[in-house]
């Protein structure tokens, strides 16, 4: 059973370090798939969290946003010590180019890069939002957990389904909420909350028998033309699996005001 939210750490505790990168990531951290192997939601979160805190590459001063943000998965992200780094590869007045890279152990294991655009009020010309989701209040509470699929992240969240659910094979649709802080004694960022729920895309939408199949994502990338709001974030997931050992999955992303963007993942498939 999901636990209590008094029975989960925080997603990661900061470790004394004067530059503030070095954190320990809790067994709250870890995925479905390996009992000492972080979900990617949680380490994306950490990521953007640096990539938020990133000083304008020019002192222009005006508002800006992540709008584009890809994290590419180079190996195995372990729980236990982990340190991230964040920087402006392309400074500019309007458009910049962020990266920040997550390393474990001596290696890097997440890179990510994302682009920072400056604020204008397009509120008059938006179009093209897909239609809000029935909010979370008229989702289902699952509080299992299906057989196969292991403690940790999905005992960290809070979950309620509109369509399927972790154990249904085929399209789902979920709101997501965190019951822990990302970093211990922080309030997340609405950003921060979406990236913690987006990776789980291809878990929404389980292709497979997880105790049968391994699906896991290569990278996982967001496109954003609205930022985020409060704490519930919406997931409507569908998955494509070829015929050749790879798959997709595409996802529309809301907060409980509407759509704000989309995800994509890259898939590995393979039988267990």
């Amino acid at each position: 059973m999901i636990g209590r939210v008094s029975e989960f750490e925080p997603f990661y505790k900061p470790l004394d370090d004067p530059e503030g990168a070095r954190f320990f990531a809790t067994f709250s951290t870890t995925g479905p798939w390996f009992a000492d192997v972080q979900h990617l939601g949680p380490p994306s979160a950490l990521l953007i969290r640096a990539l938020e805190r990133c000083a304008r590459g020019r002192p222009d001063g005006a508002a800006m946003t992540l709008t584009r943000i890809t994290v590419e998965v180079l190996g195995p992200v372990p729980a236990g010590e982990v340190e991230v780094r964040a920087g402006v590869e392309r400074p500019g007045r309007t458009i910049e180019l962020l990266a920040a890279e997550m390393t474990a152990g001596g290696r890097a294991v997440l890179r990510a890069r994302a682009w920072r655009l400056a604020v204008s009020d397009t509120t008059a010309v938006a179009v093209g939002q897909a239609e809000p989701l029935p909010g979370p209040e008229q989702a289902t509470a699952r509080p299992e957990r299906p057989d196969g699929w292991l403690p940790g992240f999905l005992d960290a969240m809070e979950w309620r389904w509109l369509r399927g659910w972790l154990g249904t094979q085929g399209p789902g649709r979920a709101w997501m909420r965190q019951r822990v802080p990302l970093v211990d004694g922080e309030e997340p960022s609405a950003l921060q909350r979406l990236a913690v729920v987006a990776d789980s895309a291809n878990g929404v939408a389980a292709p497979l028998d997880v105790r049968q199949w391994l699906f896991v994502n290569t990278e996982l990338t967001l496109h954003l033309h609205r930022s985020p709001t409060g704490e519930w974030i919406g997931v409507d997931a569908a998955t494509v699996v070829g015929p050749n050992g790879a798959g997709t999955v595409s996802a529309l992303l809301f907060d409980e005001a509407g759509h704000t963007g989309r995800a994509a993942q890259s898939l590995t498939i393979r039988p267990r």
